[in-house]
């Protein structure tokens, strides 16, 4: 869709990428809840987690995993959250799938 801003970030900026395979990417979050805080966005369009393939899960573990060791590496995190959220009720603002990686630390005082 050429008005999401996700599907503008899949073909822009590789060198602001922190990881990429085939059908996923991950870059800092815009509006961080955390120092490192990023997105694994799917490069194709789809607007939630369940219009997603099931056949992109590999994929999309992998990209997950890959910068959440980066993240937690670069960050000295104790540890990290994965949040997906999927239509407005639930607090998608952006309507394309995307996982935040939040990296932790005990005690940080994030809630979320």
């Amino acid at each position: 869709m050429k008005d999401c801003i996700f599907c503008t970030l899949a073909n822009k900026d590789k060198e602001k990428k922190i990881y990429e395979n085939d059908n996923f990417f991950s870059v800092l979050d815009v509006n961080p809840v955390t120092i490192g805080h990023c997105l694994v966005i799917s490069k194709k369009h789809f607007k939630t987690t369940l219009d997603m393939p099931n056949t992109l899960g590999d994929e999309l573990l992998d990209c997950i995993k890959n910068t959440a060791l980066k993240t937690v590496k670069d960050t000295n995190s104790e540890g990290f959250k994965v949040v997906n959220n999927n239509f407005s009720a639930a607090g998608q603002v952006i309507h394309h799938v995307h996982f935040h990686i939040i990296p932790r630390k005990k005690g940080d005082g994030v809630k979320l």
